[in-house]
């Protein structure tokens, strides 16, 4: 296959591949804001209650282990989400985006030096307001590092959403599968992969800004 057809492919079907990017973009956002409003809160009342931590982690492996297409067939029974495509898709990502996001969420608090701790406890602040000034903060590059993961892995999972009619960039490559024609996969896999490399940029570039020692 010469990048000719291709080039001309991507040209003649522009606006289906900007629509389905777009659908793309917007399972994965929806998905990643509810992974990060749980996931968050989630770590943080792991380090208040470790002996939890074996059985929420261990809870998120094994979701982990479950195959995408099994994951949507084990959510499609029940009433609300079964009823919509997109909430399906949506829930299953952020299902999958949960554990980097809690357990970097866990470790980055955890690793806080215990001596700033005491100095923040020393100054009067509250437990609440050492949490968000203290904790919080100085964990951001380890929690950040743990969104970093779950946007790439969402960004990858969300592809098989097609397979139940959700859309996204997974409509050409399984379109392409059925047709047995690279142009077609490519023109999902080639910007679905682009995607994938941007939020890992961009996070990154955030994780090394807020690591920048402040002068």
């Amino acid at each position: 296959m010469s990048p000719m057809p291709f080039f001309l492919f991507v040209l003649r079907h522009r606006s289906e591949i900007l629509q389905l990017t777009l659908e793309h973009i917007r399972l994965v956002a929806w998905s990643m804001a509810f992974s990060l409003l749980l996931g968050i809160p989630l770590g943080i009342f792991l380090t208040r209650r470790p002996k939890l931590r074996a059985v929420v982690l261990g809870t998120n492996n094994v979701i982990q282990t479950i195959p995408s297409l099994a994951l949507f067939g084990l959510l499609l029974p029940m009433p609300w989400l079964g009823a919509r495509a997109d909430r399906l898709t949506i829930t299953a990502l952020a299902l999958y985006a949960l554990l980097p996001i809690v357990r970097n969420t866990y470790t980055g608090i955890s690793g806080v030096d215990p001596t700033v701790l005491e100095v923040a406890t020393g100054m009067g602040l509250t437990q609440r307001q050492r949490l968000w000034h203290v904790e919080l903060p100085l964990a951001a590059p380890v929690i950040l590092g743990g969104v970093r993961v779950a946007a790439v892995i969402t960004i990858g999972v969300a592809t098989i959403a097609a397979a139940i009619g959700a859309g996204g960039l997974g409509e050409f490559i399984f379109r392409g599968l059925a047709m047995v024609d690279n142009n077609v996969i490519l023109a999902g896999a080639i910007p679905a992969a682009l995607l994938a490399l941007l939020a890992d940029g961009a996070i990154g570039l955030l994780q090394r800004l807020i690591q920048r020692p402040r002068r």
